[in-house]
């Protein structure tokens, strides 16, 4: 089966889109989430466990699986969709970003990335080239070209030259992609700037990828410029084909994107926060390490049906997170993953019944001032 996606019906009250992507490894309904598995695993959570939460496809990354256990022995293994007992939909990022995290242990040069790694220091030569080499080992269902990840604040003297780099880079990945039945996305750069999202997508879209990403978001700019970067850039993506949101992740921010026409997100936040004793309601986040809870017999949130919300209170969930224990995480991560499952299939059910704009206004309203300093993108 060739990497398909179909948009099936479109919003009425916005640009927000009900879809279905469909790869080897099976479909995916979008809009989604893909939880992320950097290292080839969703923090303390099983891959049986992930399906019964509803997750239909992962992220992987490149970069440190590169690194760490080496992309050679995946595939001698099999790929990683054998490595890691996953039989679903994996996207991997091309690694961009963690290049970009390496500001001071790398340098960027045409030809690619030299950078140290953060593991041992040894030095790695990545290209655009080689990236798409190790996503084609991996066994990849959506790979991503290799771009530069545009810091916040840069000047627009740098990102036109940087945006002209990816540029080059995105189209040395799709000549080495060739004919394959998963599918690469291109990366939309451009900072800030209007102009110069403007013209990545427009050169961008004359080469024939499978998919878009928007990069560059959620790197320290203010949420009301994301926003608007994101007004600005949706509407240049082909119709026919999916857009991803690379990064940006927040509940909020997820129905924001939906409203402008995204399809696919990812982000740490849910597991990352449940990791820290942050969970995620209908009413707002809870930190779960508060005295207040500390002899709190209700679940996290009482119409919640995940596994935790079932059997254990806040009190317990507290006990574990201050003792250290691992069934802190594994627990908090159950419910954030179902909560951010279930965000997402009332997100597809308001789009099939042609209310999304009133779901988001509900959604918004319930949380607390603190939680939702978010513009309405009509």
């Amino acid at each position: 089966m060739a990497f398909n996606f179909k948009v099936i019906k479109k919003d009425p009250s916005s640009e927000a889109r009900l879809g279905k992507i469909e790869t080897d490894h099976g479909s995916i309904s979008t809009p989604a989430f893909l939880p992320v598995g950097t290292q080839g695993t969703i923090k303390s959570l099983t891959p049986e466990e992930l399906i019964e939460l509803g997750v239909e496809g992962i992220l992987g990354n490149a970069y440190h699986l590169y690194l760490r256990p080496g992309h050679e022995v995946i595939g001698k293994l099999g790929g990683l969709h054998r490595f890691i007992h996953w039989n679903r939909p994996i996207l991997t990022d091309s690694g961009g970003f963690q290049i970009f995290s390496l500001a001071k242990l790398r340098k960027i040069s045409e030809e690619g990335v030299l950078f140290q790694s953060h593991i041992d220091g040894s030095l790695h030569f990545m290209t655009p080239e080689k990236v798409i080499e190790i996503q084609k080992v991996l066994g990849s269902d959506m790979a991503m070209v290799l771009d530069e990840c545009i810091p916040y604040p840069s000047s627009y003297e740098y990102v036109k030259a940087s945006i002209d780099l990816t540029l080059r880079w995105a189209e040395r990945c799709f000549e080495v992609w060739g004919k394959n039945s998963s599918a690469l996305f291109g990366i939309v750069q451009g900072g800030i700037y209007q102009e110069l999202r403007e013209v990545c997508a427009k050169r961008l879209t004359q080469i024939d990828f499978q998919g878009f990403a928007i990069g560059g978001l959620s790197v320290g700019e203010p949420k009301t410029l994301r926003q608007e970067v994101l007004k600005w850039t949706t509407p240049l993506l082909p119709e026919h084909k999916p857009r991803y949101l690379m990064g940006v992740g927040t509940p909020e921010d997820i129905l924001h994107a939906t409203l402008l026409g995204i399809d696919l997100f990812d982000c740490v936040l849910p597991t990352r926060n449940a990791r820290n004793g942050l969970l995620y309601t209908s009413s707002g986040k809870i930190s779960i390490k508060q005295a207040r809870y500390a002899d709190d017999p209700s679940p996290p949130e009482e119409s919640c049906g995940c596994y935790t919300c079932r059997h254990y209170s806040r009190a317990y969930l507290r006990h574990l997170y201050l003792s250290n224990e691992i069934l802190s995480s594994r627990l908090n991560t159950i419910h954030n993953i179902y909560y951010y499952m279930t965000l997402m299939k009332r997100i597809r059910e308001a789009i099939e019944e042609g209310s999304l704009r009133e779901f988001y206004q509900n959604y918004v309203d319930k949380l607390s001032r603190e939680d939702h300093e978010i513009e309405d993108p009509q």
